[in-house]
């Protein structure tokens, strides 16, 4: 196993007739993802609204101005560690679908299946519609400057946003790419500016009155992990790139490269930023605040506020975009291990797009407008997301011991995936203590997947063209100019 999952895990026509798979090999989608296009997408998906609104989130479980900056570096850090772990996972484990390839690989297709299942039902569309949410909330804010837009405006507008870009991502790669990096820059140097005004009150008006006693604060373990999750939640899609793989190219080099560019540079941004908040806000200030961002703007721009609503807006557009791209391959890669419907493994014959998973991808996410708080799912897949990234370097640790030959790339010190392995489980489990219906609910959603995996993934099928379910298929493979090579001489064979 050098580059791609065991061969005696992958579905085979041989195999057919016992898990039901369609596939012989995956099918391939052109690399297309240039070094630049990697770095803009980390860098596009982890800037999104997170820097705009979560500093009130770090803040409210520390209640330190001091400790809050420490917890932004330690997100920065921390996330580091990890995105340079998934760069040995990315090189040696060469598939597309980022945990759920590494899981599928080390622990077998249940466990596998299990994560793609939490995917699909809360972390992919929830984490998606928030940021749709976001972005239509501050286009909408410049038209409301007394009060806050419309509800069903704001969700309106936010399917406008995730119908818009799933169209754009299914006519063209290079598109969607053009999109992530021309809004990466307009987030960067919104954050750029307010850096700048931070800097220029800070060291030309002297204001240092809001870091006195900068370091009184909450310590205790739960409300640390608490912090962190508000500012992981801000450091999220780190790891993105690895679900894109088999389109980038160069994977060996470009993958680690991309990462060694992208988080340095977002994490001595959201540094400075933060540092920028606290020069023209007071704790209070902060903690009564929906976005610190606009906050920011109203004391600082005056009349000129609605410029950062616009910022926001544009920076988390372009988050939008990234998690649709990298949703959908994972939603492809899914199918082809026979996990998924047969449908989404199939691409446009021209344009090599995964239209069935972009769609599919675009209606989870549509779904998610109808749930009253959509926010509240963020606690449900807090503690899975961190598990399921803790078990991928357990796979990773335990490919070593079992496929030493296995050829890699890039190895890191042990070290390394120990202490986030360590860290991630930190996270999980601290804050069980204080809220553990959050973690009996996640769980719950967990397991909900292996009846589900008994009862459709290894149920045998026939698959015969008369079914409804082929038939299906069959029509939109037609309507949609959609191909997949292995699926075809299969249907022509039966």
């Amino acid at each position: 196993m050098a580059d791609e999952l065991p061969e005696q895990e992958k579905p085979t026509c041989e195999d057919n007739e016992d898990n039901g798979s369609l596939i012989d090999q995956p099918v391939k989608i052109k690399r297309k993802i240039t070094l630049l296009n990697g770095v803009a997408l980390i860098i596009g998906t982890i800037i999104g609204s997170g820097i705009f609104v979560s500093p009130t989130g770090v803040l409210l479980e520390t209640n330190s101005v001091g400790l809050s900056i420490v917890v932004w570096c330690l997100s920065g850090f921390f996330s580091m560690l990890g995105a340079l772990c998934y760069a040995e996972l990315g090189t040696s484990i060469t598939r597309s679908g980022g945990d759920y390839a590494y899981i599928y690989a080390a622990f077998g297709p249940l466990c596998g299946f299990l994560r793609l299942w939490v995917a699909i039902l809360i972390i992919r569309p929830t984490t998606q519609t928030i940021v749709a949410l976001t972005f239509a909330k501050y286009a909408a804010k410049p038209f409301f400057p007394e009060c806050d837009p419309p509800e069903n405006s704001v969700r309106l507008l936010a399917a406008v946003c995730l119908c818009l870009l799933t169209a754009v991502n299914c006519l063209s790669v290079r598109w969607a790419m053009r999109i992530q990096s021309v809004f990466t820059v307009a987030k960067l140097l919104a954050l750029v500016t307010i850096i700048l005004v931070g800097l220029y009150y800070l060291v030309f008006e002297g204001k240092v009155e809001h870091f006195e006693n900068a370091f009184d604060g909450d310590y205790s373990p739960v409300q640390i992990s608490k912090a962190f999750y508000s500012g992981l939640f801000a450091f999220g899609g780190w790891n993105f790139l690895n679900f894109v793989t088999e389109e980038l190219q160069d994977p060996y080099k470009n993958l680690p490269r991309a990462i060694w560019i992208a988080l340095p540079m977002v994490t001595g941004v959201y540094v400075l930023a933060n540092v920028a908040y606290f020069v023209i806000l007071s704790k209070t200030e902060i903690l009564s605040s929906e976005a610190v961002a606009v906050s920011f703007g109203l004391k600082t721009f005056g009349s000129f506020a609605w410029i950062v609503s616009v910022f926001v807006a544009l920076s988390t557009f372009g988050g939008v975009n990234g998690i649709l791209f990298t949703s959908s391959r994972l939603f492809f890669t899914g199918s082809q291990e026979g996990h998924l419907p047969v449908l989404f493994s199939f691409v446009h014959s021209k344009r090599h797009t995964p239209i069935p998973s972009l769609m599919f991808t675009c209606s989870v996410s549509l779904a998610m407008l109808f749930v009253s708080n959509v926010f509240v799912l963020i606690n449900y897949f807090s503690q899975i997301l961190w598990f399921s990234v803790a078990a991928s370097l357990a796979g990773m640790l335990w490919l070593r011991h079992k496929e030493p030959e296995m050829a890699r790339p890039i190895r890191v010190n042990t070290a390394i995936p120990v202490l986030f392995i360590c860290c991630c489980m930190f996270l999980v489990l601290f804050p069980i203590a204080s809220e553990p219906w959050n973690a009996v609910i996640g769980l719950a959603i967990t397991l909900s997947g292996i009846p589900v995996y008994y009862l459709f993934v290894t149920k045998k099928n026939s698959h015969d063209k008369n079914s409804c379910g082929m038939k299906i298929t069959i029509f939109l493979q037609k309507a949609l100019d959609l191909t997949c090579p292995e699926i075809e001489q299969k249907l022509q064979s039966d």
